[in-house]
């Protein structure tokens, strides 16, 4: 089961970058490309990295640790595209961004 869950406003990440996002102990890296929000596990596969603090390169996001490049839309690892990180999916109502996360992850008030 999933719980769907408020993650920010719309205008609250710049075009082009990304962030890493708490809910309760569920940490969440978010991007904005043209205009469409990406959401995906925020540490990277290689030492943990925080994906979210990583440089944006249109869809692919670079870890800041090592390098390691992700498709922000698939959360495929460039070099090797069947390695992934996970990825949620994202809801707009009016100006708020919502992300669908499991139950269980630990994003409770």
């Amino acid at each position: 089961m999933t719980t769907l869950r408020r993650l920010m406003g719309v205008n609250d990440l710049k075009e082009g970058s990304g962030v890493a996002v708490l809910l309760g102990d569920f940490k969440v890296a978010v991007f904005k490309v043209d205009g469409k929000f990406y959401a995906m596990d925020n540490e990277c596969l290689h030492r943990g990295g925080p994906l979210g603090e990583g440089q944006l390169k249109g869809h692919t996001v670079v870890c800041p640790w090592h390098g390691w490049k992700y498709d922000v839309a698939t959360g495929a690892l460039e070099l090797i595209r069947t390695l992934r990180v996970g990825t949620y999916s994202l809801e707009i109502r009016g100006d708020e961004v919502y992300i669908e996360i499991p139950e269980d992850a630990g994003g409770g008030e």
